[in-house]
């Protein structure tokens, strides 16, 4: 549909994604390989640029699961303003009936080649495979190579300054909600822990996302995975201080 040509300008993107983490990084990224990209914390905010006449753009990244208007009604709602291709982004398998609605669907962490790939009709290249087994790092080698290369040092450091701080919050939300026996709430932050420490290449803290998101209903070990997120939340604040120095 799109011809990437030197003659030729870059679709512009609208990216709907209620993670403020993975809504820096991606836009980033993209924003750096010569994309413009306007962002939407949610769905009916998406529809309000649209409706607005702010945003026209030549393709619709939306996260498949975010509070509130979401999915195939989203998708709906989206095509009825936009025609432009809406591609499904999430840190797991949409449901079906996102999958039959959209155009095509990119898995966090993804970057700019997969988006390439995805709007010249050509099959994506498959993502980086979780290790097995030794040690695990705590960020992707290859994710943080790729900021350094593409931003400041100052600019990668705003961006893991921002990790650290939002999954505090988001670690503070799982206890009250482990103590509150919420499952529901569990599940939401541990996908929304994936997809943003996914993008961002945070593999220690993105592995307890998916537990979470997964086991949710598992209360019992609520207390383990809350104390194991603790680690990879210090883990990530010794990293910091290594690589990027104040």
């Amino acid at each position: 549909m799109f011809n990437f040509s030197a003659e030729r300008q870059r679709p512009i993107l609208l990216l709907i994604d209620d993670d403020a983490i993975s809504r820096e990084v991606l836009a980033t990224l993209l924003t750096m390989d010569d994309y413009t990209v306007h962002t939407a914390a949610d769905g009916a905010t998406a529809l309000q640029l649209l409706d607005a006449k702010e945003c026209q753009p030549g393709a619709i990244l939306m996260d498949a699961q975010m509070p509130g208007l979401s999915g195939a009604e989203l998708i709906e709602q989206l095509r009825a303003r936009c025609p432009g291709s809406i591609f499904a982004i999430s840190a797991s398998r949409p449901p079906d009936a996102v999958m039959a609605a959209a155009d095509g669907f990119l898995q966090k962490p993804f970057g700019a080649e997969a988006l390439h790939a995805l709007l010249e009709k050509q099959e994506s290249a498959p993502g980086p495979k979780p290790a097995k087994s030794g040690f695990e790092p705590v960020v992707s080698e290859t994710i943080l190579a790729q900021l350094r290369e593409m931003m400041s040092p100052d600019a990668v450091r705003e961006i893991y300054v921002a990790l650290v701080t939002d999954l505090a919050r988001k670690l503070d939300a799982l206890q009250a909600a482990i103590a509150g026996k919420d499952v529901d709430q569990i599940r939401r932050i541990g996908h929304s822990i994936k997809g943003g420490c996914g993008m961002a290449g945070a593999i220690e803290a993105a592995r307890l996302g998916a537990q979470l998101e997964a086991g949710g209903n598992n209360l019992d070990n609520g207390a383990r995975f809350a104390g194991d997120l603790r680690k990879a939340l210090r883990n990530l604040e010794r990293m910091l201080k290594t690589e990027f120095p104040a």
